[in-house]
C-alpha cells in the first residue's frame, strides 16, 4: 500500500505540471461521473493541498465534486463543482502541505515545539484563562493578520500555522499559551454545543490527522478566525460545509 502510494505521488509530481503547463488554454473541464488519468491528478493535488478524499480512484464521484465545491468556495471561484481552466489555475497556484511518515512529523512538532517563543509563565489548563475585559483587544489582533500567509511551523506575521496564529495573538495581549492545537485543546472548558460559545472561545476540527489538529478563535455568530491552510489567515463558518463535519468541539476560555 505504501509503494503504491509512492509511485502514485511520483506519477502526480511529474505529470500534474505538464498537464497545467501544456493544457493552459484548453485544460480538462472535469465533472460529475468524469473518470480517468486526469481526475487521478485532481483527486492528488486536492488532497496534498489539504483537502480530505479517501481514495484517489480516477472516478469523479460525490465526494470528489464536494471537495471541489469546497475548494472553490476557498478561493473565491464560482462553486459549480465543475473543474474548469479556472480552477486548474488556483490548484496550481495553492503549495502542497507535505505531512510526511509519523515519524517525521513528530520530529517537526518536537522541533517546532522547542522553538516556540516564550510569553511567560503558560496559563491553566481546564479553566478559563481570557479576561472578559481582554476580548475586544484580542479579537482586533487576531483580525490585523488576515491574509497573512499560511506555513507549517510558521509562527510569526511573515507566516502563521493554524496554533502559531494563535499562540502570537495571545501572546500579544500578555497571554501564553502552548505551542500546538492538542496542546491547545486542554485549556479552558468544554462545551457541549455552539450556543454555548462566546467570543474569543476556542474551537477545534481534526483534518490531516485524528483528534485536534486544526483550531480557531470564536468570533460570535457562527464565524471563527484562523490560519487556514489553503488561504491563510481569513474567516469562516462554523457551519461551513468543510468545516462543520470536522468540528470537534469547542473550548469556553472566557471569565
Amino acid at each position: 500500500m505504501h509503494k503504491l502510494r509512492f509511485l502514485r505521488a511520483g506519477v502526480f509530481a511529474v505529470l500534474f505540471p505538464l498537464l497545467l503547463n501544456t493544457t493552459a488554454l484548453a485544460a480538462p473541464v472535469l465533472k460529475l461521473n468524469s473518470s480517468g488519468r486526469d481526475v487521478m491528478l485532481l483527486q492528488q493535488k486536492l488532497q496534498n493541498v489539504g483537502y480530505t478524499i479517501k481514495d484517489i480512484d480516477g472516478i469523479f464521484g460525490e465526494e470528489t465534486q464536494r471537495v471541489v465545491t469546497q475548494f472553490q468556495k476557498d478561493n473565491n471561484l464560482r462553486a459549480t463543482g465543475i473543474v474548469n481552466n479556472a480552477t486548474w489555475r488556483a490548484l496550481k497556484d495553492t503549495k502542497s502541505i507535505h505531512h510526511g511518515s509519523i515519524k517525521d512529523k513528530e520530529a517537526q512538532l518536537a522541533r517546532i515545539k522547542s522553538q516556540a517563543p516564550s510569553y511567560g509563565p503558560l496559563v491553566a489548563n481546564n479553566k478559563p484563562i481570557l479576561e472578559r475585559s481582554k476580548v475586544s483587544g484580542l479579537i482586533s489582533t487576531a483580525k490585523s493578520y488576515i491574509g497573512v500567509p499560511y506555513s507549517f511551523g510558521g509562527a510569526t506575521p511573515k507566516a502563521f500555522d493554524c496554533s502559531g496564529y494563535l499562540q502570537y495573538v495571545f501572546g500579544k495581549n500578555g497571554i501564553s499559551i502552548p505551542r500546538l492545537a492538542d496542546d491547545q485543546y486542554r485549556l479552558g472548558l468544554r462545551t457541549t454545543s455552539k450556543s454555548q460559545l462566546e467570543p474569543g472561545d476556542l474551537v477545534f476540527f481534526t483534518t490531516y490527522e485524528p483528534g485536534p489538529s486544526h483550531c480557531g478563535i470564536y468570533l460570535g455568530n457562527d464565524q471563527f478566525i484562523h490560519a487556514s491552510s489553503s488561504r491563510g489567515v481569513r474567516i469562516d463558518s462554523l457551519s461551513n460545509s468543510y468545516w462543520q463535519p470536522r468540528y470537534i468541539g469547542g473550548k469556553h476560555i472566557v471569565k
